[in-house]
């Protein structure tokens, strides 16, 4: 078949771990995240963030407070795990300053404990904290240990919530006297947003107590998405769980699309973090007008999976037309780079089922709930638009076999001799172009969102957004 030569423009994939240019159509239209001013002098900043919080007495204070009531006061800081970019090392790591306040206010390094909050996920090794935090907090002899949400016996109950779950928490974080999270606000297929409450739920609950929040008609929800708060249960629920858990204060920041530091909001759990969210909504929100044939996107530095890399897809929904192709990049980190052994039961079924029976299959009343059927859940959310076989999954990391039951297209098979994430994309592409020219029986409109999950596509008019942001702030 002869190929109609197309006029070529070179855009940025920006993964995170990797950035590199690829060459896409012209007539492919760009959606980006909007500007975002990275700080200057930015652990200045950060310590008069912990000086003047919002909503909330100043560090200093809430240290003495405590060491007051309790001389020998035990604190705990709640770190993410590396499925986020958190600042915590480099001149905007947040976490150094915070510490050294909390030393310099009179707690000893000997009684502080930095908790990993994993929520479901594996712990970390001790390579990869060093990877992640900055050096100098392992010359401070703090005690740090992996949230295990499967460990009985680390966990104490805090209660029921309204939708009939007991709560099984971390028992670190619920017998400390100061309790501090830090994490990062962005956008959140399921909670809305990332950061503030969700550091405790679902970061350090159990395993069981996810059954509930992460439940197949929880998840049904469609305001259970990105950007949306009011009226989402899973942000509903982890609210909930996280005011009967305590906090003291949190220490949570936003980044532009380079990962640069563009705000530090420390101060109350609730206020601090929609003042940042209200700050995130003014650039990650993506006006859209149209449904396109073609969307090219990229699972960001959050993708070190195929389980995480259901964020990236989802949000092309909102900008892809019933029957299109979705391109998706994606550069897997961790050692299994397809997820937990639930997962790959989970996706397995759904490409066996479909869409429609999977979703039938785990609404029902007698389903027993799985661990990790919620990411199978959001997969299924992309292929009730499009056909499995429409994604275009370019990743090099998976093993080329697992697609014969993981959903999608592998990219190798388009591309076999590509040696570079590069010409599986742009292969992918080509080839996309070509089948929708044959389908379609014009030239295909083409959008990219070079912000991959972080760059979220709002239908509507800027002002109605607004409305909508003030609504739920």
């Amino acid at each position: 078949m002869k190929t109609k030569r197309t006029k070529m423009k070179e855009v940025i994939l920006n993964l995170g771990h990797s950035i590199f240019p690829v060459s896409v159509p012209d007539q492919t239209e760009v959606y980006p995240m909007g500007k975002a001013v990275p700080l200057s002098n930015s652990e200045k900043k950060i310590r008069d963030a912990l000086a003047n919080p919002i909503d909330s007495p100043p560090l200093r204070t809430l240290v003495s407070q405590k060491l007051k009531s309790k001389p020998k006061a035990k604190a705990v800081v709640v770190i993410s795990d590396n499925t986020r970019p958190v600042p915590y090392k480099g001149e905007s790591g947040i976490l150094f300053p915070l510490i050294d306040e909390m030393i310099k206010s009179g707690i000893p390094p000997s009684r502080i404990l930095l908790l990993v909050a994993t929520g479901t996920h594996r712990p970390m090794n001790e390579k990869e904290l060093r990877e992640m935090l900055d050096s100098r907090i392992f010359t401070l002899g703090l005690q740090m240990i992996n949230h295990d949400s499967r460990k009985s016996s680390n966990m104490v109950s805090v209660g029921k919530t309204e939708l009939g779950g007991e709560i099984l928490l971390n028992r670190y974080y619920v017998e400390s006297d100061l309790k501090i999270l830090t994490g990062l606000v962005e956008s959140h297929f399921m909670a809305g947003v990332s950061g503030g409450r969700k550091s405790i739920c679902p970061g350090l609950i159990s395993e069981s107590s996810t059954y509930v929040l992460h439940s197949g008609p929880v998840l049904a929800s469609p305001k259970a998405a990105d950007l949306i708060l009011e009226g989402n249960p899973v942000h509903e629920e982890a609210l909930r769980v996280a005011r009967m858990a305590g906090c003291d204060m949190i220490v949570n920041a936003t980044l532009d699309s380079n990962y640069k530091l563009t705000g530090i909001f420390a101060g109350h759990m609730e206020s601090a973090h929609l003042e940042a969210v209200k700050t995130l909504r003014t650039w990650a929100e993506i006006p859209i007008k149209k449904e396109y044939d073609l969307v090219l996107s990229h699972t960001g530095f959050v993708g070190v999976n195929h389980y995480q890399a259901a964020k990236g897809a989802l949000t092309c929904i909102p900008l892809i037309k019933k029957n299109g192709i979705c391109v998706l990049a994606a550069q897997h980190t961790d050692p299994d780079p397809i997820g937990g052994v639930n997962y790959k039961k989970m996706i397995r079924l759904l490409g066996e089922l479909g869409e429609e029976k999977f979703m039938k299959m785990i609404l029902e009343p007698s389903w027993i709930f799985v661990p990790e059927q919620w990411e199978a859940q959001m997969w299924a959310r992309l292929f009730k638009k499009i056909s499995p076989e429409d994604i275009i999954y370019c990743s090099l990391e998976i093993p080329e076999e697992s697609f014969s039951w993981i959903p999608g297209t592998d990219a190798r098979t388009l591309a076999p001799n590509a040696q570079i994430l590069k010409e599986l994309v742009e292969t992918s592409v080509a080839w996309a172009v070509e089948k929708l020219r044959l389908r379609l029986g014009r030239e295909p409109q083409i959008a990219f969102l070079p912000d991959g999950p972080y760059g979220i596509p709002v239908s509507g008019p800027k002002e109605q957004q607004q409305i909508k942001a003030d609504k739920d702030a």
